[in-house]
């Protein structure tokens, strides 16, 4: 008898597909790899992934915006009541701090098994207003593609996290539509001192970025453009460079504000022991109270940081708004709703940087928005190169150099021990006297 041919989802099928190809490359005169053919595959899966993520998130969000005054609480605790049963029932995904983790301490694995509750959490707290973004899950979405084909490949140790780095990459591209940024973001979010620590993984995460890229704008058509309307700027004096850096001060000094709320919201709420529904329902509950009070604390900035920049609103307006969206990310986030805080960060660096424009002479809004911006993001997040870059992007602001001045003094005044925990394990196992 004749043997069974082999299926086309097997391994065996697999391995001899990519074995043929890559013999192709290596016989070609040019800077040609088996590996560019992974990294633009894991862009491309990427791409296709967060394309879809996003739609399904806009129909959703579409029709849960319509709900306002008593019934916008009614669905923001509902939602809650939600999520808790899904990270009951199916596991917790964890968030932007268990990637980094996993990246340091699991040998770069990201598994697609916890995918299922983070899609399912994050797009029902996203959709129904919670004051999370989605580049956490879309990060956990596209880096576990990248796991999962460096297993279809036996790949292990740094072969195997170059490529979950590169999934990363792809997943932060496609919600921020700078692939050198998005890159750049997926490797710096993993340190919070020497920057780029996996450098080997820098060519494949910009490939599979740019990849990336190409089919979440085909897919959506957004990402060409600027993100936000912010008025033109140029730069015609040296001392804009010095506003830049008195304003990065001012992001730095927000950044410290965040952490303080953020750690008064967790120390609440471990005073009271309860079941994970119970946590994430009373988070609906005070989301959409604050809601109510606040209209744009109401999502993750995406669309309402353009009210920000377009509407004239007063100085105390404006610094109440951004102290209710820190509020609004802190219960988010310690009430076990998923997703990402980098957007809602811009969003309360433009409402401080704004407010605080009109009390610096020879100050243009939009300089001191953007620099603020920059700022409270690298102090957080300790990503003082991307930012620069994603923000560039984002805003259109073409001499990006304020916007690294910026960041730069964000990164440097932000506290010894970072926001973000994980990026201080490998550290921490390396000198005894570092401590979580």
């Amino acid at each position: 008898m004749r043997p069974k041919p082999q299926l086309p989802g097997s391994n065996q099928y697999s391995k001899r597909v990519f074995a043929r190809l890559s013999a192709l490359t290596e016989r070609n005169p040019l800077t040609l790899s088996r590996w560019l053919l992974c990294w633009v595959a894991i862009g491309v899966g990427s791409g296709l992934l967060a394309g879809i993520y996003w739609h399904v998130l806009e129909y959703l969000t579409q029709f849960l915006s319509t709900f306002q005054g008593l019934s916008l609480v009614a669905v923001m605790t509902i939602a809650g009541f939600l999520i808790g049963l899904v990270i009951q029932f199916l596991g917790d995904p964890g968030e932007l701090s268990f990637i980094v983790d996993n990246i340091h301490s699991r040998g770069g694995r990201i598994e697609t098994r916890e995918n299922p509750a983070m899609i399912l959490a994050s797009l029902i707290g996203i959709s129904a207003g919670g004051s999370l973004g989605p580049e956490a899950p879309m990060v956990q979405i596209t880096g576990s593609l990248g796991t999962w084909v460096a297993d279809r490949l036996h790949l292990t140790g740094d072969s195997l996290r170059t490529l979950s780095l590169a999934g990363m990459a792809g997943g932060f591209t496609a919600l921020f539509g700078s692939p050198l940024g998005g890159a750049f973001f997926a490797l710096e979010i993993l340190q919070h001192q020497h920057v780029v620590e996996y450098y080997e993984a820098i060519l494949p995460a910009v490939v599979s970025s740019c990849a990336s890229y190409v089919v979440f704008v085909v897919i959506t058509h957004l990402g060409i453009s600027p993100t936000w309307n912010f008025p033109q700027y140029q730069i015609d004096h040296v001392d804009d460079y010095l506003l830049a850096i008195v304003f990065g001060l001012t992001g730095a000094i927000t950044a410290w504000i965040f952490i303080y709320i953020f750690r008064g919201c967790a120390w609440v709420s471990e005073q009271v022991s309860m079941p994970i529904y119970i946590r994430t329902t009373l988070a609906g509950l005070i989301l959409g109270g604050l809601a109510l009070l606040f209209p744009l604390t109401r999502y993750f900035g995406h669309e309402q940081l353009n009210e920000i920049v377009m509407t004239q609103m007063s100085v105390g307006g404006l610094l109440t708004l951004a102290i209710a969206k820190m509020l609004a990310v802190s219960v988010t986030v310690q009430g076990e709703w998923r997703g990402g805080f980098i957007i809602p960060l811009f969003f309360t660096g433009a409402c401080v940087g704004k407010a605080l424009s009109s009390f610096v002479p020879g100050a243009h809004p939009v300089l001191a928005m953007i620099t603020t911006m920059a700022a409270l993001n690298a102090a957080i997040t300790r990503t003082p190169i991307s930012t620069t870059l994603l923000l560039t992007k984002l805003t259109g602001f073409a001499p990006f150099t304020p916007i690294l001045f910026a960041s730069l003094v964000g990164y440097f005044l932000s506290p010894k021990i970072p926001f973000i925990k994980a990026q201080l394990k490998r550290e921490a196992t390396n000198n005894p006297t570092i401590q979580n």
